[in-house]
């Protein structure tokens, strides 16, 4: 691994739109870039050499399932988590402050951080800034994100705003115990629920904190698409120009497009495996039901003009076989088709926007997703 800096080039512009590329010792992430989600040092059902092939060129881990299994401690001493999972290229980890608030038991916050206790055998643990860091630096991460308080929405104002404001001591906490470390770089998260105010705060406050990146953090957890836009809408114009934006848990394919067509740079999202794995395929012809009764007797593949060989050499009546019978390979299938969609969607997006050609390819695809799936023969 060369000794490079941590940089971040915007070659192109369509609107607020970037085309750019996050630089690292570890490798080129080509921008706007989808990061599959590889929660437990695996993107599910997946090989590593596979996601590469796709065209990722980062992948996500997760703090709070690490620490729980196998331990990052335990991740150190094997080599770090890109020997450990066979994945040689960057590597983004989450600080586990999600996970906290959706999958812990008998939580209780305070200044210093959070106790909970394990989803997984109940087991008391201990989550604070400089411990997030810490675990993040064990497994040895590229981009480490600092740790903050996720609130469920809708949620009262004040509430929002003791979230936000408990999250920016602790990006202040975290940036001092990642401290300098070459080559590599953290990111704060602009939160503050639904409220403008609140959002744009958080915003600037993190912006004088002069981090590598920045994450929008927050939404998608369940409210309307017109909310995140809005949100994202807001803090765009005072998040600084020359880092990258990164858009966190977000999303579905027409999510991605509108946040790109808003500036957005990363973004992440267990969708495309979890849907794969219960038989849900994307497609530019939208999402296919592979569950359903009207493929058992189809001999056509999902889409002949796909990229990928799992969407082009197998019939519809074997994916849904598959599916149908609870077979591992079903899974393992839906899943490489859904992950090459994105990629393949992401590819679409820079290319469009280095040629000035966004809005046209937005609406094309759009289009696509309108007209559904094709009818069987």
């Amino acid at each position: 691994m060369s000794a490079a800096a941590f940089g971040f080039s915007v070659f192109a512009h369509d609107g607020r739109a970037r085309q750019g590329e996050i630089t690292m010792p570890r490798g080129t992430i080509r921008t706007p870039a989808f990061m599959p989600v590889g929660t437990a040092g695996t993107v599910k059902a997946m090989y590593a050499d596979q996601v590469s092939a796709l065209g990722a060129d980062i992948v996500l881990g997760n703090v709070y399932h690490l620490m729980l299994r196998p331990g990052a401690e335990r991740v150190a001493s094997l080599g770090g988590l890109h020997h450990f999972m066979g994945w040689p290229h960057p590597i983004l980890t989450d600080s586990g402050g999600f996970q906290v608030m959706s999958l812990a038991q008998l939580r209780k916050l305070n200044e210093r951080g959070v106790i909970f206790q394990s989803h997984i055998d109940g087991s008391k643990h201990e989550l604070t800034p400089e411990r997030s860091i810490e675990i993040q630096g064990l497994l040895g991460s590229d981009i480490q994100m600092q740790l903050d308080e996720c609130v469920k929405l809708p949620c009262s104002d004040q509430e929002a705003e003791r979230a936000m404001e408990l999250s920016l001591r602790w990006a202040e906490r975290c940036k001092t115990a990642f401290g300098d470390q070459p080559g590599k770089a953290m990111f704060g998260i602009v939160q503050g629920g639904a409220v403008e105010a609140l959002r744009v705060r958080s915003a600037q406050t993190l912006a004088a904190m002069d981090l590598k990146g920045y994450a929008i953090g927050g939404l998608a957890v369940g409210e309307p698409q017109d909310v995140m836009l809005r949100m994202i809408d807001t803090v765009e114009p005072v998040m600084p120009q020359a880092k990258p934006r990164y858009l966190m848990g977000v999303g579905t394919p027409d999510d991605i497009v509108e946040a790109v067509r808003r500036g957005v740079d990363m973004f992440d999202c267990v969708m495309p495996t979890r849907a794969g794995r219960h038989g849900l395929a994307f497609s530019r012809f939208g999402k296919i039901n592979l569950r359903n009764a009207r493929h058992a007797d189809d001999n056509r593949p999902l889409d002949a003009e796909s990229t990928c060989p799992a969407a082009r050499d197998y019939s519809r009546a074997y994916l849904h076989h598959l599916v149908k019978a609870g077979e591992i390979l079903g899974m393992m299938l839906i899943t490489w088709i859904n992950l090459a969609y994105y990629q393949d969607l992401m590819a679409g997006l820079r290319a469009a926007i280095a040629a000035g050609q966004l809005d046209d390819f937005i609406a094309e695809a759009k289009a696509g997703w309108a007209r559904g799936d094709l009818p069987p023969l």
